[in-house]
């Protein structure tokens, strides 16, 4: 059987709203995804405000795309990436888009690549808008990745120190997700319970309550079972309570 090639994925990055500081993390994180096969930044780069880019540009093969800032607070660069996505999306070529951005006027971008049934992945801060958020089948906050970048161990025992969410905060929607899996509340793979979190909330990072994986989350939070079966399948369920054990 002939192996899935990754993803063909188009990363464009609107440089004024996202700093060059999370680059090396972002192109991991990337990498994770599938393969960056075109690699864009939009900004005006004669700006001294992004001379931290122009030096990365080289270190990740990044195609600069120069948009002077003629006018103030006109978005020339908006539209250039907006330009740039549409006639990638339109070529065939790609599999998946990475827009990396907080800002909320790509929200329309997003779902349109979505309305061609490619997946959309976006990367940006927290204070980025819902709209956005929900616009994307994943969105990853880059707190997480320059908090990899700090930390050695992202999974560290002590949660209170790396996370920006308590893990309790995430017990919710973990047991929505097992709910809308197995109504009766058994077993479930933790894979497809990764799944249905994403599909609820696309912006659900287990980082983002100081965990590396869902696994060492559920583990840590106490409310679930984390059981590793024979062929190394990791299953988990709600914990039972005291009643329904005992029957």
């Amino acid at each position: 059987m002939a192996e899935k090639r990754p993803e063909r994925l188009a990363v464009l990055i609107d440089a004024d709203n996202i700093s060059c500081k999370i680059a090396d993390a972002l192109f991991e994180e990337v990498a994770k995804i599938g393969e960056a096969a075109v690699r864009r930044i939009y900004g005006d780069f004669s700006s001294p405000s992004l001379s931290g880019w122009a030096k990365a540009l080289p270190n990740h093969a990044i195609i600069p795309s120069q948009n002077f800032a003629n006018t103030t607070g006109k978005n020339a660069t908006d539209i250039a990436l907006v330009i740039d996505a549409m006639d990638l999306l339109h070529s065939g070529r790609f599999d998946g888009f990475c827009l990396v951005s907080s800002d909320s006027d790509f929200t329309r971008l997003a779902a349109r690549i979505r309305e061609h049934g490619m997946h959309v992945y976006g990367f940006g801060e927290q204070k980025t808008p819902e709209s956005l958020r929900k616009a994307c089948h994943r969105f990853i906050y880059v707190e997480n990745l320059a908090a990899a970048t700090i930390s050695p161990d992202p999974a560290a025992t002590n949660a209170s120190e790396t996370s920006m969410l308590p893990p309790s905060k995430a017990r919710p929607l973990i047991q929505k997700a097992i709910s809308q899996l197995d109504v009766e509340g058994g077993w479930v793979f933790l894979g497809a319970v990764g799944s249905q979190l994403s599909k609820l909330a696309p912006d659900f990072d287990s980082r983002s309550y100081g965990h590396s994986k869902l696994s060492s989350l559920v583990e840590r939070d106490g409310t679930f079972e984390v059981q590793t079966r024979e062929n190394g399948a990791v299953y988990m369920r709600a914990k039972p309570s005291n009643k329904s054990a005992a029957t």
